[in-house]
């Protein structure tokens, strides 16, 4: 039997597909040492219990762009068959349907990798919008530093003389 895979090594194989992170078909069937034949075989016998949201089949311009984007892909080139993705909770029912002792174990490993990846989502929402309003913040400052620099320029700046007219001038307005 082979050794359970570290949290490090299940983080690289979760991908953001239609905004998803989801893990493929041939990296889970790696990842519980079966083939990807028979993981998507139990997949097919059960059916019902992967709706659109719990795994999708990836388009083959979603299949191509993973292959020109990471190498570790290369092998899908020349596939026929386009991979199944399944997101946290589609990973979450293999368990019911690969019934293994090294499955559960991996399930368990997945789903603790799942919430940690959410945790840290979190925490950078939070630190995301308090930068944001810090933002909002130094922009207000900075306009208002802005006008008062301004108004210091204009009463430290000499007055303006008036311009000396050239030419003859008469100061007599005549009204018709």
């Amino acid at each position: 039997m082979k050794k359970l895979a570290t949290e490090s090594i299940i983080k690289k194989k979760i991908l953001l597909i239609r905004d998803q992170k989801v893990l493929l078909d041939r990296n889970l069937a790696t990842l519980y040492d079966v083939s990807t034949k028979a993981l998507n075989q139990a997949v097919k016998r059960n059916s019902k219990r992967f709706p659109r949201d719990f795994m999708f089949k990836l388009t083959k311009t979603e299949k191509n762009r993973l292959v020109t984007n990471c190498d570790r892909f290369k092998p899908l080139k020349h596939s026929s068959v386009n991979p199944n993705a399944f997101t946290e909770q589609g990973v979450a029912m293999l368990s019911s349907v690969l019934n293994s002792e090294r499955a559960i174990q991996v399930n368990i490993a997945i789903m603790r990798v799942f919430v940690r990846i959410r945790e840290i989502v979190s925490t950078h929402k939070d630190l995301l919008y308090k930068l944001i309003l810090l933002e909002k913040k130094v922009e207000k400052h900075d306009m208002n530093i802005s006008a008062i620099f301004e108004a210091i320029h204009q009463l430290i700046a000499p007055p303006e003389k008036p311009k000396r007219r050239i030419g003859f001038h008469s100061d007599l307005k005549i009204n018709p």
